[in-house]
């Protein structure tokens, strides 16, 4: 079997009536599900943060728009090196997917630490907790399970990373870096919907200023 028909069988596995591999359809439903997932958390953020309890700090200045907005460019950068190590298996280059993965990995990595730094700044300085206010436990819940599924995406891709190494790894497992790159690309297109819907808006429309 040549490189165009393995490819062109990788794209069209037999075993599944869609032609769409069954590691990626089952992958296709979990994203389905956890979309709903954090659309009932961001829903419920914004509706929350109009009804600020008294002493509640104003979002605008707890946040630092600056390091969110760099560890927002930081995620989109991983997105692309997660791109490219798709690209590079797709090719059957394992040492190039090796180094976007580990680039992929990094960047990630960078910014769990800005979220960690974030949040630190967030409860000793600006003294917004999960406890103190509707708007800090509902901020704290999406942006934490978020996070959460960064560091998630991070193991995954480390342990590939080790997976490569294994005899016998090349185009054929071109799949299971594209199932992986989808959920990292999941995470990235929810980020950006958390750093406009949680962050931005509050530039625009500050909460309680609907009240």
């Amino acid at each position: 079997m040549d490189a165009a028909t393995a490819t062109l069988d990788h794209h069209h596995d037999p075993s599944t009536a869609t032609g769409i591999p069954n590691k990626k359809l089952l992958l296709w439903a979990f994203l389905a599900s956890d979309c709903m997932f954090f659309g009932t958390l961001i829903s419920t953020h914004l509706v929350y943060r109009q009804h600020p309890p008294p002493g509640n700090p104003v979002a605008t200045q707890v946040f630092d728009i600056e390091l969110t907005s760099f560890s927002t460019f930081i995620l989109l950068m991983s997105s692309l090196m997660m791109a490219l190590a798709v690209n590079a298996i797709q090719r059957g280059k394992v040492k190039s997917m090796r180094s976007a993965l580990l680039s992929t990995a990094g960047f990630g990595l960078i910014f769990l630490g800005c979220q960690v730094w974030e949040f630190w700044h967030f409860v000793h300085e600006k003294h917004l907790t999960i406890t103190n206010s509707i708007f800090g436990s509902t901020f704290f819940t999406l942006t934490g399970t978020h996070g959460t599924h960064v560091a998630i995406g991070v193991l995954w891709l480390l342990s590939m990373y080790a997976y490569s190494f294994k005899k016998g790894f090349g185009e054929r497992n071109a799949v299971d870096v594209e199932s992986m790159g989808l959920y990292w690309h999941f995470v990235d297109i929810v980020w950006i919907v958390i750093f406009t819907a949680v962050y931005l808006l509050e530039y625009v429309v500050p909460a309680g200023a609907a009240r």
